[in-house]
């Protein structure tokens, strides 16, 4: 399933998630620019579950990859796929909590993302990189805060695309369905990542997005939209 849009327009320019988008944009570029050096500089800014737990490690270098693996992404595909779904849920959630709360909440739910995924494969030397588990934290807040916000959904039938709108809490829950079913059976085949996808980042990214979100609304007002004539 892929979304096309909501019918949930926001009230404020996305400042935010304009910025985010461009920041990942450029860090994107930046890194096939490095060419071969890419490898190490990949090793050097993802979110690697054995450096993680390792003796050597001091408090710093555990601490800064799980941040930095946010902005790094493996193909275009992957760059595209994150930055769409950023820019399709994450304008409503910055609307409704405030510019500097929003990247508060996208950093504090990638970071929640990349310790579920390091716990869960703790001995894991595979690099995880992408912001999908920020990502998968506004997806968890939009449930919360917009269940029934229609979303308008192409959906492949083998050769064919058909176009519905979904309530957000059939996409969305169908969606993390998909995710938890995915990472549990990762876990029982012992892979640490299955068709390159970090699935446990996904799982913990919503999860902390759902705790997370009524926090970040204390001393927000509710806004209410106004229909143009």
């Amino acid at each position: 399933m892929i979304p096309l849009k909501d019918d949930n327009p926001g009230t404020a320019f996305p400042l935010i998630v304009l910025l985010l988008i461009l920041i990942n944009i450029l860090v994107f570029f930046y890194e096939i620019s490095l060419g071969k050096s890419l490898e190490v500089f990949i090793k050097n800014y993802a979110a690697i579950p054995v450096n993680f737990f390792s003796n050597n490690a001091d408090f710093f270098s555990r601490v800064y990859p799980l941040f930095t693996s946010i902005f790094l992404h493996g193909s275009w595909l992957h760059l595209l796929g994150n930055m769409w779904f950023l820019w399709i849920f994450g304008n409503n959630i910055e609307d409704r909590i405030g510019h500097m709360r929003f990247i508060m909440f996208y950093l504090g739910c990638g970071l929640a993302g990349s310790l579920a995924h390091i716990y869960v494969n703790p001995a894991s030397t595979i690099p995880t990189i992408g912001a999908s588990g920020a990502i998968s934290g506004i997806l968890g807040a939009y449930l919360v805060l917009y269940p029934f916000a229609r979303i308008l959904t192409a959906v492949p039938i083998f050769f064919f695309l058909y176009f519905v709108k979904l309530p957000a809490f059939f996409f969305l829950g169908l969606w993390f369905l998909i995710q938890f079913f995915s990472g549990t059976s990762s876990i029982l085949t012992k892979e640490t990542v299955t068709e390159g996808v970090a699935w446990w980042a996904h799982i913990g990214g919503f999860a902390s997005g759902i705790v997370f979100i009524p926090f970040f609304l204390i001393g927000r007002k509710k806004k209410t939209k106004r229909n143009k004539n």
